[in-house]
């Protein structure tokens, strides 16, 4: 048994398989994303919407490709499951070791990272965390509890983490608080404001409305940011 390719696609339906194919190569198009944050985004998507059969299968095989090994995709599962939920995260879990058994591939090694459930604080923005205490402090230490126990990740880079909870924001359409949360992330980590966008462009194979909402979205949350910046700058006007 293989992994299904394009042809098992084009098997299927040409005509869906070609129109599938030119929809993924347009809104994955251009120099911003590379093609690992592309195949990461893309299994993301694919946690969320719970979509674990073929379209899953192949972008696990694409993640493969890119040298993305099977502790890389536990930890990116890992990282997500408390923005796409626990449950969502575990499905997806469980169909990556079914492929992997049923096509032989290889598993995990059983690295991991330190989760420190047991510890204190977190790494949450002390402004963040005033603001989540106030609205309730049982939520608040939640978000504290799911944030120190992923500060030790270390095979999924910031700027990837950003755009992997970007990608659940749009998917989930969750796009006041923990999107500019996610923005923000993701523009600190040196994201430019083009590859932010490219990371929202990139979901519109998943679902056109819901990037075309989140779209609206962000550029608000950029001009905002634009804004504050210039009134920073001296001499600004």
């Amino acid at each position: 048994m293989t992994l299904p390719t394009q042809s098992t696609i084009v098997e299927l339906d040409p005509v869906f398989a070609e129109m599938a194919a030119a929809s993924f190569r347009l809104a994955g198009e251009g120099p911003e994303l590379t093609p690992r944050e592309r195949i990461l985004l893309s299994l993301v998507a694919d946690v969320c919407e719970q979509v674990l059969g073929v379209p899953y299968e192949l972008h696990v095989r694409a993640a493969l490709d890119q040298g993305i090994d099977a502790d890389d995709l536990r930890e990116l599962l890992r990282f997500i499951s408390y923005d796409s939920g626990y449950p969502a995260a575990l499905a997806a879990l469980v169909r990556l070791a079914e492929i992997e058994r049923e096509h032989g591939l290889p598993g995990p090694t059983g690295k991991g990272h330190e989760v420190d459930a047991d510890g204190t604080g977190s790494p949450i923005p002390a402004a963040m965390r005033a603001q989540v205490q106030a609205l309730d402090p049982g939520l608040a230490d939640y978000m504290d509890l799911q944030s120190r126990m992923r500060a030790d990740m270390s095979r999924i880079s910031v700027r990837e983490r950003a755009f992997a909870t970007m990608t659940v924001d749009v998917l989930y359409q969750t796009l006041q608080e923990s999107f500019r949360a996610h923005v923000g992330r993701a523009l600190g980590a040196g994201a430019t404001p083009d590859e932010v966008r490219a990371a929202v462009r990139v979901t519109a194979p998943f679902g056109m409305t819901r990037t075309w909402r989140a779209l609206n979205v962000l550029d608000a949350l950029l001009a905002e940011r634009e804004e504050q910046e210039g009134k920073r700058t001296p001499g600004a006007a």
